[in-house]
């Protein structure tokens, strides 16, 4: 299904705590900015204006971020607007998204927001790692905001939503502010907040951490709560009182202009503040006398101060109403400091195999079920136990990480650390930090069952402290002063991890010896104590998140070029284009270009080399981000022919080397990459011929007697009409998928219309014509010389398809010391004429051009003196039109070559290997699909050139909907195969619906507007309708559903205007086949 369009957003705003998380997301300073990375990546609009804003203090709370966030967001729109003071007016069309960092989290270095999930999207055009923070914004653009009106969304980074793709939320009439709730267990609710509402809708109470009763007062009826999700929208009348308390003492506080000012800071809550003071139950007394569960206890100068605060909150906001949007079908998670909740948020429990996402795994089945790993490089044997999780690491087994745990940041120089050990139910992570400016790096080590709070019983590696001091002879002094209250004495203050050795770099072995101390004499806890260590809350403020980024982001594309080079190598039908856009628009396509140079090169498979080369060209077009022109055009640049003679000479990795020499000159601006890109899929085209000569292979001719000088031999062909599985039989698809195509000889208004003749002439030259009857030839020339054959291989050059016919049957050696006239005159005593004709209109759609070069070939060969099979033939016009280059498949000669209703096969392999099938069809059937068969000329010459190119483009793309649509061509072949076997012509008119359905999907712009102009009035008359061939112009066919019903639809067009130059034409299906005559002598066929 298609997605929604999303929301156009205006302005969206990442919140954060600290300073130096500003400079990572916001500044270009070290790498780029996530925000504007997201918006390249298409995940974002292109013109909205991105923020990260700090609090103005470390704790302002979700109520102070959200007011100075939203102050930001106007400060930014007054002055694009050209006002010099913020004003509420710029709110009036904005959509301005807020998005809440929030809290520090021990599990991700990066936050809560940047958790990464072991999902992947299959339809995202870039290839990324899924964050927590991509989920919400698709979550908000496309889910939640596409239909909500112009005002503020506020949503937290702190949980994991699933919300269906239509919510079911109403906006009519709405005014003031919603929530969205989503449904929780009674016992959920407990530790969370809950609502209560009336039922209209409106919020009555917001309950915290509630009784008993009040959670059950908020219960629905099906017994669940609607939970506090951390979303709300704020309507642009709601926004601007919300605004208006910036300049209000205390709540300026809140913003850093009231902190730039002086004021003393404030903490307040988004819900048990703003919002509350607009729930319907609540009234002024008790709202003033509270105060946030952000806020803590015993703190009574900072309650009157916030008792102020939310006077002016009352006073501002009471007014407006606070509803809320329920959403049954949805799912909230918080992100708690449990590492078991935690786990189990990115696990799969009961899941036979492993969730790998963005990773390459060599050993796969040492990842225990239920487990997940993400953006990994795993070389080796990795034994990973049920229910763990890895990320980020770059690992060389043996390493075995057991159950119940999360191992994250890890490299190769750690892995020596990690051998003969086998952990279970821990967490260890590497971490980027910057200690007084100098890089480095620091490794911690938790249990799976450890607090993070501070309160209660405190536990380390899953022990209590006392068992943790006894078994490895650290002592409370090593970890806290000692004035340190017992009641603050925590994981969190302690000061367990080494961040410098005075002799040696840090590794996980500093940490990983407590597990199981050996006896050696207190050697290791001597080493650790000498190291100077921090706590983990002293740790959070020296995390380098600029390198914690960039380390991720060379470790995603490390896997992504193994990821290249496998898919490319194993021939797998998946897509690299969002790879490629990832390595473009995150600037790194250098790797990738040497990667796919060296896959084209060493792998001495033409056809992989193709698709790499593909590839190639798919890059460079990317890099000129639409900028350059069309990537279909000319590609015989002088500057190109070396590395192409190479590649025609077969020397591929010779030809691979000279290609990417010649590439880096062509760089520099996006119309030379354009062309540098045409040119790379003109190297393609060379492998794709050298593939398809392989079916000389199957070419093969018998001598017979020589005909008699001036004795004409006369080849006379049917057109073809094609039923299914058109594009299955174009190389490379032919052979790498392997086609299936079902088509018909017809003859056209009775007369068979494509035709060739030949004769021996006296004289040691060529004479060739080419004309619309055999009786009048339009084009005339003669070749006197070797030179003139020169352009042979020149589609467009006079009598080019001629020329090659000469060369592919042997009669000339283009390459020959021999002159033309010693090769004639030695071998034939003399030379040739040669005539082709068609009947038909350029561009028809019924195969002319292959079936002319059949022709062409009997009557040429029949008159040297041989003779060559039709299954012969049709491998000879394969080998023909690669000499041409034109390209092509093999349906058109088996369509018009072959007799009556066939179907052409070729297996997914090398050498090309047609196979034909007749279909064998109930008695009488033919003459009744005589009367019900028309074609109808279109009056639009048809494109097949660029739509070629466009298909060959996208299927070495393995874009998905290429792939399938090419696997339900040669499905379909089948059904239609048996509609025929049964005679039925209702369903092959389903038939050729569905085929003109998967031609349109397999190459886009192939319906001219005036011909579905045309199509739309002919629908009520027929069973099916299709354009013949690639589509674009040419001929329609059509299966009417009344027999002979030419003048009938010759009627129904003519009262419709706007249809051009057409005309309807009878056809039947040809019986005969190619025939072969001399006239007054043999016929064969």
């Amino acid at each position: 299904m298609e997605q929604p369009k999303g929301v156009d957003w205006t302005v969206i705003i990442l919140t954060c705590q600290y300073q130096e998380s500003v400079h990572v997301f916001q500044t270009a300073c070290v790498l780029t900015p996530e925000l504007e990375v997201r918006q390249k990546r298409e995940q974002i609009p292109p013109g909205t204006l991105l923020l990260a804003v700090e609090d103005p203090e470390t704790r302002v709370g979700s109520g102070g971020a959200t007011l100075n966030a939203l102050l930001v967001a106007a400060e930014h729109l007054s002055a694009r607007a050209g006002f010099t003071v913020v004003t509420s007016d710029v709110l009036q069309s904005a959509r301005i998204l807020i998005l809440h960092m929030g809290r520090d989290f021990p599990f991700e270095d990066l936050g809560r927001a940047f958790t990464c999930l072991p999902v992947e999207n299959p339809e995202a055009p870039v290839e990324a790692v899924v964050c927590n923070l991509d989920c919400l914004l698709d979550i908000m653009s496309h889910r939640l905001g596409p239909s909500s009106p112009p005002g503020v969304w506020v949503c937290s980074t702190d949980m994991l939503l699933s919300v269906p793709p239509n919510p079911g939320i109403s906006w009519d009439n709405f005014r003031g502010a919603r929530v969205i709730a989503l449904p929780g267990s009674t016992a959920y609710a407990r530790n969370h907040g809950v609502f209560l509402t009336d039922a209209q809708g409106f919020v009555l109470d917001i309950y915290y951490q509630g009784t008993e009763a009040e959670i059950q007062r908020c219960a629905r009826p099906d017994g669940r709560v609607p939970l506090v999700s951390g979303v709300v929208f704020f309507s642009v009348e709601t926004a601007e009182h919300l605004l208006a308390t910036h300049v209000s003492p205390p709540l300026d506080a809140c913003t850093y202009m009231g902190l730039d000012s002086g004021a003393r800071p404030v903490q307040l809550s988004l819900f048990f503040d703003i919002l509350l003071c607009m729930a319907r139950n609540v009234n002024r007394e008790d709202f003033l006398a509270g105060q946030p569960p952000e806020m803590g206890q015993g703190d009574s100068d900072g309650a009157g101060y916030l008792q102020a605060a939310r006077a002016e909150l009352w006073r501002e906001l009471r007014d407006q109403p606070l509803t809320m949007a329920y959403v049954p079908d949805g799912s909230y998670s918080y992100l708690s400091n449990s590492a078991s909740a935690f786990l189990g948020s990115l696990t799969f429990p009961g899941a036979p195999r492993a969730r790998v996402v963005h990773s390459q795994v060599e050993e796969l089945e040492l990842l225990g079920s239920g487990s997940s790993v993400v953006s990994c490089l795993l070389e080796g044997p990795v034994q990973l136990g049920a229910g763990s999780v890895l990320q980020h690491c770059h690992l060389q087994g043996p390493v075995h990480i057991g159950t119940g745990c999360l191992v994250s940041g890890l490299d190769t120089a750690q892995c020596e650390a990690l051998r003969g050990l086998e952990l279970h139910d821990l967490v260890l992570q590497g971490h980027h930090v910057r200690l007084h400016g100098a890089p480095g790096r620091v490794f911690t080590l938790v249990g799976h069952l450890d607090s993070w709070e501070r309160q209660g019983t405190g536990t380390y590696l899953n022990m209590s402290w006392s068992e943790f001091f006894q078994k490895t002879g650290v002592r409370d002094w090593d970890l806290w002063d000692p004035d340190t209250p017992p009641a603050e004495r925590c994981l969190l203050s302690a000061r367990l991890f080494p961040v410098l050795h005075p002799s040696r770099a840090l590794g996980p072995q500093d940490l990983l010896w407590m597990l199981d101390p050996q006896e050696d004499g207190g050697k290791a806890l001597r080493a650790w104590r000498a190291c100077w260590r921090l706590s983990w809350e002293q740790l959070q403020p020296c995390l380098d998140r600029a390198a914690i980024l960039a380390s991720r982001r060379d470790l995603f594309f490390c896997q992504a070029l193994r990821k290249a080079r496998y898919v490319l190598e194993a021939r797998q039908d998946l897509s690299l284009r969002p790879l490629i856009r990832a390595a473009v628009r995150e600037g790194c396509p250098g790797p990738l270009l040497a990667t796919l140079d060296q896959v084209a090169a060493g792998v001495g498979d033409p056809g992989v080399a193709a698709r790499a080369l593909a590839c190639v060209a798919d890059v460079l077009g990317c890099m000129a981000e639409g900028r350059g022109g069309l990537r279909s055009g000319p590609a015989a640049n002088p500057g190109w022919m070396r590395p192409f003679s190479y590649l025609e000479c077969g020397d591929l990795a010779g030809g691979v080397q000279a290609l990417a020499q010649e590439r880096d000159k062509w760089l520099t601006r996006p119309a030379l990459l354009v062309r540098a890109a045409r040119h790379y899929e003109g190297a393609g085209q060379i492998l794709i011929r050298q593939a398809v000569m392989s079916a000389q292979h199957f070419v093969s001719t018998e001598p017979v007697e020589l005909p008699a000088p001036g004795q004409w031999v006369v080849a006379e062909c049917p057109a073809r009409v094609d039923f299914s599985g058109g594009w299955s039989d174009t190389p490379p698809l032919a052979y790498e998928l392997g086609g299936a195509v079902l088509g018909l000889a017809v003859r056209v208004d009775g007369r068979r219309p494509i035709g060739a003749r030949a004769r021996r002439i006296p004289k040691p030259e060529l004479w060739l014509a080419v004309g619309p009857r055999q009786d009048k030839m339009a084009m005339k020339m003669v070749c006197w010389s070797l030179d003139d054959l020169q352009d042979y291989c020149q589609p467009h050059a006079p009598g080019a398809l001629l020329k090659a016919a000469f060369i592919c049957a042997g009669i000339v050696h283009i390459g020959s010391k021999l002159s033309l006239r010693e090769q004639l005159l030695q071998t034939f005593g003399g030379g040739f004429e040669l005539h082709a004709w068609s009947e038909l209109p350029h561009g028809s759609g019924l195969g002319t051009s292959s079936i002319l070069a059949g022709a062409a070939l009997a009557a040429l060969q029949r008159a040297a003196g041989r003779v060559v099979g039709t299954e012969a033939l049709i491998h000879a016009v394969l080998h023909l039109e690669q000499v041409l280059t034109t390209g092509g498949g093999w349906q058109d000669q088996v369509g018009g070559l072959m007799p009556g209703i066939k179907v052409g096969r070729s297996r997914a392999q090398l050498p090309l290997k047609v196979e034909v099938e007749e279909i064998i069809v109930p008695e009488g059937f033919v003459q009744q699909l005589n009367d019900h068969l028309l074609l109808v000329y279109t009056g639009k010459t048809r494109l097949a050139r660029n739509l070629l190119q466009d298909v060959l483009r996208n299927w070495y793309a393995r874009l998905p909907a290429v792939v399938q649509n090419a696997h339900s061509l040669v499905r379909h072949t089948e059904e239609c195969a048996e509609a025929f076997r049964r005679g039925s012509l209702p369903l092959l008119g389903q038939c050729l619906t569905s085929y003109w359905e998967q031609k349109k999907l397999m190459a886009p712009g192939c319906e001219p507007l005036a011909v579905r102009r045309m199509m739309d009035v002919l629908a009520p008359h027929v069973h099916g309708q299709s354009l013949a061939g690639a589509g674009g112009g040419g001929f329609l066919y059509l299966l009417t559903k009344e027999p002979r019903q030419k003048e009938a639809l010759e009627a129904v067009l003519a009262k419709t205007e706007g249809l051009g130059n057409y005309s309807v034409h009878l056809v039947q299906v040809d019986t005969q086949g190619l025939s072969l005559q001399l006239p007054g002598g043999e016929t064969s066929t």
